[in-house]
Formats: structure tokens, C-alpha cells, sequence
């Protein structure tokens, strides 16, 4: 990518209302990188940040976030109709939980919709608040040294350092220029990407369990549900006593015994042998008995 040959670095100089707006449209998405771009004018050399336009319809992710075609549609019909004669000076993203950097997709997007030498990257970690820009300084992107924010209220501009918190307090040497290895970033983005799938997937296992819970109890409730009852049985007859049918009745009132049904104090009764007549001691004689055939 072709530069001019001075190595001079970006400036930036940002109102403070634009960078609450920003602050705001990134922790609204605490978990997903949001986009937008900032418009303003150049002046002398410095990206002078007056507004910006949020990212619509932006694919966003857990560590990328990238602008769509939908997203450029909507960016354009909002600056021709509020900031018509502004431009665009750069544009902003966030990474929520792992710091201030640009990665190689962040580097990506910057160098062919951003190129312009005055063209900024902002960049907001809303978990921390924390907030840097990157500029161009000669054909490399590097982390800006200083900005400044303008009050729109009457308030003095204030300088802002843009150097990393030094590292001194572990033990190390501090050095303010000097940024995490790109290996350990992406070491400690995947374990949160990693992270964030576990714990989508348990929500998810969690909340399936509490429907079919719900559903088994509303079952359980509102279906009718069979109810054994124990009834003594004759053993000769295979019918309920009397003592089951009248346990059936104080259970159930509604129900009644089949009227049809013999009782085993209507059984018929068994004849007696012993007062049995003979089958033909009443029947008439009816052949000769006088010793002839």
C-alpha cells in the first residue's frame, strides 16, 4: 500500500459527545463487537471527529464485526440527510473483554475502506472503558500517542495519553509502546469465544429441562389419571362382594352396580339329592300287568 513518503502520524481530535454515544452503542452489546463510522473534517492534518453513525445490520460476532452492504446503505442515507457536507474520518468497533488492539480483520477492514492518511480506528473495550485510536504513520497502522476531546459546552479541549497502562506493576519494566503479542491476544480470544459457546449451550440444555419440567406438571394436573382401588372379589364368582360394592359407592357416589348383575346372595341354590323324587315313581302305568305281553 502506497503512502507518501513522510512518516508523519494521524491526529485525532473528538468531541466528548461523540465518544459518550460511542461508549453507549458499545455497552449495549456486551458480548457482540458493534461498528460505526465517525465523520467530521480534516484540518491540517487531524481527523477533527464532529459525529458518528452506528453500524446497522453490521455482522457481528463475539470477535469480528463487519460491515455489510446494508450496513453502508444505511451509514450513506444518514450522512447525506444530517451531514451532507462532512466526510467520513474513520470509523469505530468495540472488543468487548479483550483490550485495545486492531487484528488482522480489524487491519483488513481498515486498509481498503479506510485508507486516507487522516482516516482513524477507534477502538472500545466496554467491559473496561478503556479506548484507543490507531492512525497511519507512513504504510503501518500504529496506536496514536495522544488525542484530545472537545468539549461543545465552552469546556478547554483535554490531551489524552493513548498508550497502553504500563506493565511495571508486575514486575517488568514499563513500556508504553509496547503491545500484548498478537498470539497471546488471540490465545485469550478464543478462550473467551470457547467460554461463551459453553455457557450459550448449557442456557440452552437448562431452558429446554425447564419446558418439559413445566409441561410434565401441567399434565400431571389437568389430564385425568387413572386411580387403582382395590375391591374384594368372590372367589366362586369372580364378582365384587357386597363389601366391594359398597366400597365402590362410598368412593365413588356416581357409581352404581349393573342391576343385571347377580348378587352371591341371588345365586341360584343347588338341589337338594336327598328329597329328590324318583323320575318314574309319578308316572302312570301305562302297560298291561297281567303277565301277558
Amino acid at each position: 500500500m502506497s503512502k507518501s513518503g513522510k512518516d508523519k502520524q494521524a491526529n485525532l481530535r473528538i468531541r466528548a459527545e461523540v465518544a459518550r454515544q460511542i461508549r453507549q452503542h458499545a455497552r449495549s452489546s456486551p458480548k457482540t463487537e458493534v461498528c460505526g463510522v465517525l465523520i467530521g473534517e480534516i484540518e491540517d492534518g487531524t481527523a477533527d471527529v464532529q459525529a458518528c453513525i452506528s453500524g446497522a445490520n453490521a455482522a457481528q460476532g463475539g470477535a469480528h464485526v463487519t460491515f455489510t452492504q446494508d450496513t453502508w446503505e444505511h451509514i450513506y442515507k444518514i450522512k447525506d440527510r444530517d451531514f451532507p457536507d462532512a466526510r467520513i474520518v474513520g470509523w469505530y468497533h468495540s472488543h468487548p473483554g479483550f483490550g485495545i488492539f486492531l487484528s488482522d480483520h480489524d487491519t483488513f477492514i481498515h486498509k481498503n475502506f479506510f485508507s486516507a492518511p487522516e482516516q482513524v480506528a477507534w477502538v472500545i473495550d466496554p467491559h473496561t472503558d478503556e479506548e484507543g485510536c490507531f492512525g497511519w504513520r507512513g504504510s503501518r497502522l500504529e496506536r496514536i500517542a495522544r488525542f484530545s476531546f472537545v468539549d461543545d459546552h465552552g469546556g478547554e479541549s483535554a490531551n489524552v495519553s493513548n498508550r497502553p497502562e504500563p506493565r511495571g506493576a508486575d514486575g517488568g519494566d514499563p513500556d508504553w509502546n509496547e503491545l500484548a503479542p498478537h498470539h497471546e491476544r488471540q490465545g485469550d480470544l478464543d478462550a473467551d469465544q470457547d467460554l461463551w459457546r459453553l455457557a450459550r449451550t448449557a442456557s440452552t440444555v437448562f431452558s429446554h429441562l425447564v419446558v418439559f419440567l413445566i409441561g410434565a406438571l401441567l399434565v400431571w394436573y389437568f389430564l385425568p389419571r387413572p386411580v387403582p382401588i382395590p375391591i374384594p372379589v368372590d372367589p366362586v364368582t369372580g364378582l365384587p362382594t357386597k363389601e366391594g360394592i359398597d366400597r365402590l359407592r362410598e368412593i365413588a357416589p356416581h357409581l352404581t352396580a349393573s342391576p343385571t348383575t347377580p348378587s352371591p346372595e341371588a345365586a341360584p341354590a343347588l338341589p337338594d339329592n336327598s328329597q329328590s323324587v324318583a323320575p318314574n315313581s309319578h308316572t302312570p302305568q301305562t302297560g298291561r300287568n297281567d303277565g301277558h305281553p
